[in-house]
């Protein structure tokens, strides 16, 4: 079985953060971290050189493979963010439609800009996400 090539590093989230370049996305990479850090109780990680993830998980498949990941994180990719560990939340349509403008994949949550978002209906969705990861 290949191994996975997304895994925890020791680079720091801080120069990750301040080294993009667009301005705008900086901005909602920094609101992005101080949420999940409050709602994962845990301090941001790298995985990989562009994913800043936030506590730790291990990922049980139907198969019986396991992974080591993270609860909740992101990654400020070109023209949007990719939110991860979104589980369920994704499924939930009435929420979702409350959020405002995103996309969904599988487990994940695309989002262009934070701006025009309801960020207390985004952080109820992590929050939740985290919760049941702790059952």
């Amino acid at each position: 079985m290949a191994e996975l090539k997304t895994k925890k590093t020791a680079g720091s989230v801080k120069e990750f953060v301040d080294a993009i370049a667009d301005e705008r996305v900086r901005k909602d990479a920094k609101t992005l971290l101080k949420m999940m850090e409050k709602v994962s109780g845990a301090k941001a990680k790298m995985w990989g050189a562009a994913i800043i993830g936030f506590g730790d998980h291990v990922l049980v498949y139907p198969t019986g493979r396991t992974l080591d990941w993270f609860k909740i994180g992101f990654s400020p990719r070109k023209g949007k963010f990719s939110i991860y560990g979104m589980g369920k939340e994704i499924e939930d349509k009435a929420t979702l439609a409350k959020l405002g403008k995103h996309k969904t994949g599988k487990g994940c949550l695309y989002l262009t800009s934070l701006e025009g978002l309801d960020l207390t209906v985004l952080e109820g969705m992590l929050a939740r996400h985290v919760k049941l990861l702790k059952k």
